[in-house]
Parts: structure tokens; sequence; C-alpha cells
């Protein structure tokens, strides 16, 4: 089972990754040009952008979608605790 400080470490790390929401755009997929990268930010307020080497199409999504996903659990986590 984690433990409440194993919850608070994990979302220690993902609050203190760059803003959210994360996008992965991938060339050929979601634009034509340039190369795959997850956009951090909103449209209005973008972080800096992060490229990968190596990395598949999965990966890419899974990584991207990582920042939002990992808070979500955590809360469900915390929800399904009080019950």
């Amino acid at each position: 089972m984690i433990t409440e400080e194993e919850l608070i470490q994990i979302e220690d790390r993902a609050n203190s990754a760059q803003a959210g929401p994360w996008k992965a755009y991938i060339e050929g997929r979601d634009h034509e040009s340039g190369s795959s990268f997850i956009m951090t930010g909103t449209e209005e307020q973008r972080g800096e952008d992060i490229e990968m080497v190596g990395a598949t199409i999965a990966d890419y999504d899974f990584i991207a979608n990582a920042r939002q996903d990992i808070i979500r659990l955590i809360s469900e986590i915390r929800n399904l605790r009080k019950k």
C-alpha cells in the first residue's frame, strides 16, 4: 500500500514539474513540420517545450498525459481512503 508520505512525495514531484496541462504534438499526426514535442502550459501561458530523443509516439503520449493523470490519481486515492 502507498503511504500518505509516499503520496506527498509523488505529488511534490508532479507539482515541481512545469505547469500543465501537457500535450504531445507528434509530427505527422498532430502537425506536419518540425519535430515531435510536448507542449507545457496553456496557449496563453506556455512553458518550455519538451523534446526527447528515442521516444516512441506511445512514450510521448504517456509522458504528456502523466502530468495530468498523476494528480488525478492522487486525488482519487485520497477520496477512496476517506470512504
